[in-house]
């Protein structure tokens, strides 16, 4: 019979255990392995049982052990020394701390719709959450005053199984937030925070929030489970990424407005300082800058500023990134079920649905008028934007170049901080323990000891080390392949040769990520004979382990699946090639330590950046991947190899052959030949010369770390430098809001109506100087509102600028009728094809971008 209702009975720790609480309670314990230590000291198997979960090993260890343990003097020492490390973690000074910069933001919040920071905490669904998890947990390493702002899903993502045939299977088991690392938000007088917000038909949806601690970050995660919702509101927080278009934007009102309001009841309670920047993690929570808008414009008790001051005072202050190279990526609403949300009984009652509906508008050329877009809107709520990659920069500008049509795609103002990961998750705990035996200060401020031990360990021990990771990965495999089979219908007797499967002295080979179908689960599959005979070469085999959801919505990544599933289910290979169901984080930190080969196949330039290869990196596995990502700026010809892609051939199927064929020819000729070529000592030196050059130029750059520091000094200081300056008495952001309309209201009088050149003669040289004077006419502007530019570089057979600079012209002279004269030298200092030209563009400091307005003027 069912139980009409359930709860958690929490236990009661001994006193002298009472710390158990406080480490479990935290997830710095997710990547600090002498915590990991503690947990395990308390019952190893019922530690293993529960999946390293301190919160249910604490629920589940009976009241007898836990008397023995307050009475065992080793455990309570080593209990002890962990938690005075935490609060050491806590409370010391940090790189932020130590930096001096007083231009560094109070707090930053950081808004995004999944979170990926340990197994025990379902909350993510792939790349995006685990980026996120990581910028949390590097930001806590860096001291960096982030409080992050996301959704409780009741399900979480679903779990993975496969059907005798091989076809995803999801199920969705229900989490009991008691049984998870989190506490719930209570107000002074003990009852439960709330933020509440309207939606379409009158009703009010609630939500409470709990916090999850990432070592020194506050995550603030809110769910609409509770008796004061209807049953459609309490179901808005049921799953990741589930349920129509109407629910989705639900989830992101939510998350938006409501993690807004839920980081200004966090900060009255506990007195934490209000953020000074927001960064708004994809388009998911762009609906954030309404709230701010709100706040400063029509909220009672607020300052009361027209639309446009507040939009600047918002903008100023708020930093977008983007993750997706491709439109489908991207969430599109319906115009009228925006109108229909904010028309009414709005989220964000008295901000008008009229400017609302224009922030998300696809007014360009190009675009669909009638849909909302979520990354349009967010990058019209930032004055700070940015891609994950280099490429990703280049792809994202050309996509959104419609916001900025004035501008070359080089000019739009997307930079890019390319992502990192979060070296204490993910490096295997072998590799750091090798490293320190050699010198190696993990706990140092940086991990510049680290990449200097590499050098130092001897070949033998590197190899032997590597051998461990590959059986600790086997072990793991082996015992998923079991349950697995099981699910799929198969009897114990059927799998006897499970206990053979893969095998710790065989070039190992790695793919897991999710499975859309740019990223070619089955590209490998395009030869299976030539496969086969790549995973039974009598002398130089390869095996692979590969992992991957597809979204439940998605039939077509589902098919990718079963077919690498049929594939590996032959007994002729299935030695040698597994799928490894419900792929997550539990399941990728062996993973990646135990593969010597990290493959990545996308269809270039579709991977915004991918950072499963930066982890394998991390523990000397060598990345085989086509250049795109974070691949594209870091492959340097020795760290890895590099797979041609036929770019510029539109038969997918054509192309998909070219690049598969140079994927096997790389794995049989290079790839494989470098792994078994072993010298007297068993150990292949040319490819550890790989492996050592691998750590070392790339551990420096992929580390999470360092793509926080970058956000930074990039855009979290800057931002907070122009909030502090639009926000101080808001006159600064009134100045510009009505700066910014008279220079738009006035830019159909810019011209530039004649330009002028001498200096160069017929036959310029280097060194020669070009002398340029430009007619212009500013109309009612000033030359105080406006940079005239002469803009020159190299052009192309159609005199396109291909590659330019810029160097600003001085005012000279003015004249009747607003027009102006400005004059500048230039001396040529390279030979080659050279143009130039003259343009004018606003020009005000507290623009982030000249291109921030989109108007620019150009000669006739």
């Amino acid at each position: 019979m069912r139980a009409i209702r359930r709860f958690t009975v929490r236990p009661v720790l001994p006193e002298p255990l009472a710390a158990l609480g406080t480490l479990a309670g935290n997830l710095r314990w997710s990547w600090h392995p002498p915590t990991q230590d503690v947990f395990e000291a308390v019952d190893p198997d019922l530690w293993e049982a529960t999946g390293h979960d301190p919160v249910r090993l604490l629920g589940a260890v009976d009241s007898a052990r836990l008397d023995e343990l307050a009475a065992d003097g080793a455990f309570l020492d080593m209990l002890g020394a962990a938690s005075d490390d935490l609060q050491a973690y806590l409370t010391g000074e940090q790189w932020y701390q130590r930096s001096g910069d007083a231009d560094l933001p109070r707090a930053v919040a950081y808004f995004s719709p999944e979170y990926g920071i340990t197994a025990v905490l379902p909350q993510y669904s792939g790349g995006l959450g685990i980026l996120a998890g990581d910028h949390l947990k590097a930001a806590s390493d860096l001291g960096v005053p982030i409080v992050g702002v996301g959704l409780l899903y009741k399900q979480g993502y679903f779990k993975q199984s496969l059907s005798r045939e091989g076809w995803q299977q999801e199920t969705y088991p229900v989490l009991d937030p008691d049984e998870l690392p989190l506490s719930l938000l209570h107000e002074p007088d003990g009852s439960r925070a709330l933020v509440r917000i309207s939606v379409a038909g009158g009703a009010e949806m609630v939500a409470r929030i709990w916090v999850a601690s990432v070592g020194r970050v506050p995550l603030l995660l809110l769910d609409t489970d509770v008796e004061e919702n209807p049953d459609h509101l309490r179901e808005v927080t049921d799953r990741l990424y589930g349920g129509t278009s109407e629910h989705r934007l639900r989830q992101e009102l939510l998350l938006g407005v409501g993690g807004v309001r839920a980081l200004r009841v966090y900060s009255r309670i506990t007195g934490a300082p209000e953020p000074e920047v927001f960064h708004t993690n994809e388009g998911h929570a762009g609906f954030l800058g309404l709230e701010r808008i709100r706040e400063l414009s029509v909220a009672e008790g607020g300052p009361g500023l027209d639309f446009d001051t507040a939009l600047e005072v918002s903008r100023g202050s708020t930093v977008f990134t983007t993750h997706t190279p491709v439109p489908a990526g991207i969430d599109r609403f319906g115009r009228d079920l925006v109108e229909q949300y904010f028309g009414g009984a709005s989220p964000v009652p008295g901000v008008p649905v009229e400017r609302i509906l224009a922030l998300g508008a696809e007014d360009y050329e190009g675009g669909d008028p009638s849909v909302f877009n979520m990354a349009v809107m967010g990058f019209r709520l930032a004055q700070r934007a940015n891609g994950v990659s280099q490429l990703h920069g280049h792809v994202s500008r050309e996509m959104f170049n419609g916001l900025w049509p004035a501008f070359d795609e080089a000019e739009v103002p997307i930079t890019s901080i390319t992502n990192g990961v979060h070296a204490p998750t993910w490096v295997g705990r072998e590799v750091v323990e090798l490293a320190e035996e050699h010198g190696a200060d993990m706990d140092a401020a940086s991990r510049d000891s680290f990449w200097a031990a590499v050098d130092k360990i001897e070949g033998t021990e590197v190899w032997a080390t590597k051998r461990v990771l590959r059986e600790k990965l086997i072990k793991d495999a082996r015992k998923r392949l079991t349950k697995s089979w099981t699910k799929r219908g198969a009897a114990p007797a059927e799998l006897s040769w499970i206990d053979s499967a893969l095998d710790p002295d065989v070039l190992t080979i790695g793919f897991a990520r999710r499975v859309p179908s740019y990223k070619r689960l089955t590209l490998m599959l395009s030869d299976p004979e030539r496969l086969k005979r790549l995973l039974l070469h009598p002398e130089r085999p390869i095996q692979l382990v590969i992992a991957g959801k597809s979204h439940p919505a998605d039939d077509g990544g589902k098919r990718l699946i079963q077919q690498l599933v049929q594939f590996a289910d032959d007994p002729e290979v299935r030695h040698r090639i597994v799928f490894l169901p419900n792929y997550d984080i539990a399941m990728a930190q062996p993973l990646y330590p135990g593969c010597d080969v990290w493959l990545n196949n996308p269809l270039r330039p579709y991977e915004a950046c991918g950072t499963s290869g930066m982890k394998a990196a991390l523990n000397g596995g060598l990345n085989l991947s086509i250049l795109d990502g974070w691949w594209d700026e870091w492959y340097d010809g020795s760290n890895g190899w590099a797979i041609p892609s036929a770019d510029g051939i539109d038969d997918p199927d054509r192309r998909d052959d070219i690049e598969a064929g140079a994927l096997y020819d790389l794995i049989e000729n290079e790839v494989a030949p470098r792994f078994y070529d072993v010298g007297a000592d068993g150990v292949p030196q040319r490819w550890l010369e790989m492996v050592r050059h691998t750590l070392k130029s790339l551990g420096p750059k992929v580390l999470a770390t360092r793509m926080v520091r970058d956000y930074v000094r990039k855009l979290y200081t800057p931002a907070a430098v122009t909030g502090r300056r639009l926000n101080s008495d808001y006159s600064g952001a009134a100045e510009l809001s009505v700066w910014k309309q008279r220079v738009r209201g006035a830019w159909d009088g810019v011209r530039v109506e004649h330009v002028e050149s001498s200096g160069v003669g017929d036959a310029p040289e280097i060194g020669s100087v070009l002398s340029v004077r430009a007619f212009v006419s500013l109309g009612d502007l000033s030359p105080e509102d406006v940079d005239v530019q002469l803009v020159h570089g190299v052009i192309d057979a159609e005199d396109t600028l291909v590659a330019s600079a810029t160097e600003s012209l001085s005012p000279v002279e003015s004249y009747a009728g607003g027009r102006h004269r400005y004059d500048g030298d230039l001396t040529l200092g390279r030979s080659g094809s050279f143009g130039y030209t003259v343009r004018v563009i606003p020009k005000n400091d507290l623009l982030a971008s000249p291109a921030e307005l989109g108007v620019i003027a150009l000669p006739a």
